[in-house]
């Protein structure tokens, strides 16, 4: 009978009040490096779970913005309206601005000067990277008339001021690209709307000495010497011009009248006169920057190996 009490004390689990730990077997502790999470932690990874998921239904507050004025689209702090014309300019020649959608919201943006300082039937914006004749038929018949030119610098561009001068059409429509300069290239040549083939016209100079047949290029170029004075953005060279500054000079060429440039680049220069007195520091040229080794960049590779062939052409050390 003793050996049976003894064996049924034994088999019979013992009984532990509440809180109490037994000491770990070998398999206990196999199973917690084997990744068994214990209750406390899991419960507290479920909390943490449940007060994030209570963030995301949190109202999030607006952003505000500075009250902005309805013509200069510019703080009206910083209000630029006292610089612009009291009327828009009257002018006969349409302006067509293609931009990038990168320029659309930035700050220093000068096509809202432009377009403040014209007729709005004469100054249209179309915002975009790609056009077509299906998505823009408009523009595409724009594009085909031969009035219509596109100012952008190529080795195929002519001078504007020379063009008009020899072009049986004159020109009524002038498109210009605005954005940076790798934006403004790729939207010039990945878009065949802007090189559309012209009608074919043949004229008589001087007193029909000699004929000239030829077709109407649409891509023109500016050739001028002035500096720019948008000096609050860095420019690739001295000669590079802004968008409003391109209009302003384009515009008074066309439309003969110099008041205009100096009408357009007013409001230019009192935005740049503004972000002077308020910490804006002037940016000199890439082309300056490198000719002085003040450039903090690195020199493309291309650049460089032509930097190097200069300097065996000189037989100076590298």
């Amino acid at each position: 009978m003793e050996s049976q009490k003894e064996a049924r004390t034994l088999q019979e689990p013992v009984e532990r009040p509440p809180g109490a730990s037994r000491s770990q077997t070998p398999k206990d502790k196999e199973r917690q490096e084997g990744g068994a999470v214990p209750a406390a932690a899991a419960l507290g990874a479920e909390g943490d779970d449940t007060s994030a998921d209570g963030l995301w239904e949190l109202p999030v507050e607006p952003a505000e913005r500075r009250p902005e004025c309805s013509r200069c689209s510019r703080p009206q702090k910083v209000c630029l309206c006292p610089f612009l014309p009291a009327h828009p300019l009257p002018i006969s020649t349409h302006l067509i601005i293609i931009q990038h959608p990168a320029e659309e919201n930035k700050v220093l943006r000068t096509v809202p000067l432009l377009a403040a300082c014209l007729p709005q039937d004469k100054c249209k914006v179309k915002i975009g990277r790609r056009f077509s004749e299906e998505r823009d038929p408009e523009l595409s018949t724009v594009c085909r008339k031969s009035g219509t030119l596109i100012l952008y610098p190529g080795a195929e561009a002519a001078n504007l001021e020379e063009f008009i001068l020899d072009s049986p059409v004159y020109p009524s429509t002038i498109i210009i690209i605005d954005g940076t300069w790798s934006q403004a290239k790729d939207i010039f040549y990945k878009n065949s709307l802007f090189r559309h083939p012209k009608q074919q016209e043949d004229f008589h100079l001087q007193a029909r000495k000699r004929a000239l047949t030829r077709t109407l290029t649409m891509q023109v170029q500016l050739k001028t010497s002035i500096s720019s004075q948008y000096v609050i953005r860095m420019q690739p060279t001295n000669t590079c011009l802004s968008t409003l500054e391109c209009a302003a000079v384009a515009l008074s060429i066309l439309e003969k009248n110099n008041y205009i440039q100096e009408t357009l680049l007013r409001p230019l220069q009192a935005l740049c006169s503004f972000q002077l007195q308020h910490g804006a520091q002037i940016r000199l040229s890439k082309e300056h920057l490198l000719k002085n080794g003040l450039y903090p960049k690195p020199m493309p590779k291309n650049k460089r190996k032509l930097r190097k062939m200069e300097l065996l052409m000189n037989s100076v050390k590298i």
